[in-house]
């Protein structure tokens, strides 16, 4: 008999294999795993072990039920006459339904002569053994031949087979039910809201999720008010009040706040009165150039700011707070050169109190007369310091008569304008001009509030190479600390770091206070506003969309040629161009000299700046100038190494300086080169035609004698007429009796022909001239 091994005998028992192993070595086999094997004797004492378990396992049943049950079937098998092959099929149907609960199953009888008795023997032997579930073990023990055995193999094997099936089907069944089409999801009928609220050119689908309904049903209401509209048409506001009246409620507009205007947050912490504490005056220092303004601020704060300035002259605003008398006074000082008017326009608009700074030496000039528009445009009161009147030659009365003329009556003629006479380079009268801004100052009850979001104006700003895009921001309301998220112009960033005047690090920075801040994403525009937002995300999107709206505007500015500007815009395409890129150190030096390169009056050419920003001369701006033929003007900055080895490969002209004066007659002078060369007629003598000659081969050739002047062979010729001009050519040739000559002189005869034109005639004088080129002017 072959050998089986352990896991294939607790197969057929139907048990685990750790279960036959352990019954294997509680009998004394040796057998160490499932993979043992065991031969006939050895399986039968592991069976014979493990079928009193298995049969004991089973549910016991009432003995008298039992009893009564093995009767009935003893009294049915005996009663049962000789089935013919046709009922074999039912009998063994009705028997192993009848027997299906039980876990062993007796095979029937399959022979044809067999006869009830034979079967009833049978059967009380098998009960009266009393090991299996019916008293015996089938016939085990009474076929010496192992058939019981075999037939129970296939038995167990047809039976195996048929719970693969099974398993196979209920398988492929669930597979079924799992790729069932599900029902479609039935959405509840949520009640309607109480009130549509709803934003302009909403779709069917966005008043579908507020009012709880498909979209279907809303465009099909919409189609029975008469509206053929899909679910992605924008509705106008109309036709959402009347989709809302048809549905029976109220409707209301949302009202949708812009982020992106800080102008009006601006004025709303400008407004807010809540909380009102006093705060130091901005006064603004204004006046022509080289009148003493930063020499004034340089005494008061004991630095030399004039003497690190190009020329002693002052390119940026500087802010700066002073301490007098125990109170903060803080000052912003503005250039005074022609080219920053803006810069002066934007000191006067973020100050209380303008300080007129006016040479006794010099009265009242140019710049001294915008300051005081610009002063008086901003409703700021003016207070005149008449500077150097320690100087030979100063007369500070005729100064105050001069600034009468302007509307400027001092307090000694009974005006209401406060005059101090000072000496900026020695300090004379200084701090009586000190006592007098505080004065005005508690006349003008200056107060803000502190306890809000900070708000107010950017004085500069600068692109610096470690810290990024660095903004000299004044706050006029509020309270600016470190870590803020905050919109300046169109730019945003949080505050990283805040430095006052002196460098020094600081953490917040109260009403009128300058501060230095970085942490923005951009360099913003000298003049624009800041605004504080309460979290980080709304600055970001109030800034991208400000960022975007600039974009929009600058795209907006292109001219469109209609009929009434072609004129004017072929014109225009005419006109030649010098292409500029500039590139500053700060912000308003930037607009400064682009505004004043624009400016610059050249009949026939215009100066096109291509890209103005702060910064270095980076390796992108000479690859701009390559490919755009550009110049590029740097002032107060150098350019990088990378990018001057760059330039001098590609021939681009890098131009630095300190003083804008020399940018302006340098690019003024490469606009006048630009210019079409300028010719004028330039007479070089006259010709008196005495004696006319024919030639079939030549034409006509001219006698006659040199007048005045001279007569070059290249010349070219005015034939006049009775004083009228009859042709303008060239000559054809020039003789002297057979010999051509290439100049015949004053005095002297000559003959001549000129090219394409015979019709000459006795008494015409030929005017000989040359084309001179004029420089433009």
């Amino acid at each position: 008999m072959a050998k089986k091994r352990i896991y294939e005998l607790a197969k057929e028992l139907k048990l685990p294999s750790k279960r036959v192993l352990d019954a294997a070595q509680a009998r004394e086999i040796d057998v160490k795993n499932h993979m043992a094997t065991l031969d006939g004797s050895q399986e039968k004492t592991v069976r014979a072990y493990l079928q009193p378990r298995k049969a004991t396992n089973n549910k016991p049943k009432p003995a008298a039920k039992r009893a009564t049950t093995r009767s009935q079937t003893d009294q049915a098998t005996a009663s049962k006459p000789v089935r013919s092959a046709k009922a074999k099929p039912q009998g063994k149907t009705a028997t192993t339904q009848h027997q299906q609960p039980h876990s062993t199953t007796q095979k029937p009888t399959t022979g044809k002569n067999h006869s009830s008795q034979g079967q009833h023997q049978t059967k009380t032997k098998t009960t009266g053994n009393g090991t299996g579930k019916f008293g015996g073990s089938l016939k085990r023990s009474s076929n010496p031949n192992g058939t019981a055995n075999s037939n129970k193999k296939k038995r167990r094997n047809r039976k195996n087979r048929t719970n693969r099936f099974n398993s196979m089907y209920s398988k492929n069944q669930r597979i079924r039910q799992n790729h069932k089409k599900k029902a479609p999801t039935v959405r509840k009928n949520r009640p309607l809201p109480e009130v549509l609220v709803y934003q302009d050119g909403m779709n069917a689908q966005d008043l579908g999720k507020i009012l709880h309904r498909e979209p279907a049903e809303i465009i099909k209401k919409l189609f029975m008010l008469g509206m053929m509209v899909n679910q992605n048409q924008s509705l106008d506001k109309d036709a959402i009040e009347v989709l809302a009246d048809d549905y029976g409620i109220k409707s209301q507009e949302k009202e949708t706040v812009n982020v992106s205007d800080i102008d009006k947050f601006f004025e709303e912490e400008e407004q807010n009165k809540d909380y009102q504490a006093p705060r130091p005056p901005v006064v603004t220092i204004m006046g022509h150039v080289d009148h003493g303004k930063t020499t004034l601020l340089d005494y008061l704060r004991d630095s030399h700011i004039t003497a690190g300035e190009a020329g002693g002259i002052t390119q940026a605003i500087g802010a700066y707070q002073l301490h007098h008398d125990g109170k903060i006074i803080t000052f912003l000082d503005t250039p005074g050169h022609a080219a920053f008017t803006e810069m002066r326009a934007r000191g006067a608009n973020v100050t209380d109190i303008t300080v007129l700074v006016v040479a006794a030496d010099d009265g009242v000039m140019p710049q001294t007369v915008e300051a005081i528009d610009h002063a008086k445009a901003a409703q700021t009161p003016i207070i005149v310091a008449v500077n150097k009147i320690d100087k030979a030659g100063a007369n500070p009365n005729h100064v105050k008569e001069q600034l009468m003329n302007y509307g400027l009556v001092p307090e000694d003629y009974g005006g209401d304008t406060i005059f101090v006479d000072i000496s900026a380079k020695n300090g004379t009268n200084v701090d009586e001009l000190l006592n007098m801004i505080l004065l005005q100052s508690d006349v003008m009850e200056l107060q803000a509030n502190p306890k809000q979001n900070g708000a107010g104006s950017v004085i500069e700003a600068r692109l610096d190479r470690g810290k990024g895009p660095v903004a000299t921001l004044l706050v006029q309301q509020g309270t600016l600390h470190t870590g803020d998220p905050i919109v300046v112009g169109d730019t945003f960033g949080r505050v990283r770091t805040m430095a006052n005047e002196l460098g020094q690090d600081i953490t917040t920075a109260t009403p009128a206070t300058p501060v230095e801040i970085t942490g923005l994403n951009g360099v913003p525009e000298a003049g624009d506003r800041f605004v504080v937002f309460n979290d980080e995300k709304t600055a970001r999107t109030a800034g991208e969309e400000r960022a975007k709206e600039a974009q929009l505007e600058e795209r907006k500015q292109n001219n469109r040629v209609t009929l009434d500007n072609l004129f004017d815009s072929m014109k225009q395409e005419d006109l030649k161009q010098v292409n500029v890129i500039i590139k500053a150190d700060v912000q308003g030096s930037v607009e400064a000299l682009a505004d004043s390169l624009r400016k610059i009056d050249v009949s026939g050419v215009n100066v096109n700046v291509i890209h103005a920003s702060v910064g270095a001369v980076n390796e992108s701006d000479v690859a701009l100038a390559k490919a755009s033929n550009a110049i590029i003007i740097g002032f107060n900055v150098r350019p990088t190494p990378q990018a001057k080895s760059q330039g001098e490969l590609d021939n681009v002209d890098i131009r630095l300086y300190q003083v804008i004066y020399n940018a302006i007659d340098d690019v003024t002078a490469a606009m006048k080169g630009k210019l079409d060369p300028t010719y004028v007629e330039e007479v070089t003598g006259n010709i008196e035609v005495r004696q006319l000659y024919k030639a079939s081969s030549v034409g006509t050739i001219a006698g006659g004698m040199v007048s005045d002047g001279f007569v070059a062979n290249d010349s070219k010729v005015h034939l006049i007429r009775n004083g009228v001009v009859k042709y303008d050519g060239e000559l054809g040739s020039l003789k002297r009796f057979k010999d051509d000559v290439k100049e015949v002189k004053q005095g002297h005869e000559c003959g001549l022909t000129i090219e394409n034109y015979n019709d000459i005639k006795v008494g015409d004088v030929i005017e000989a001239y040359r084309m001179k080129e004029v420089a433009p002017q």
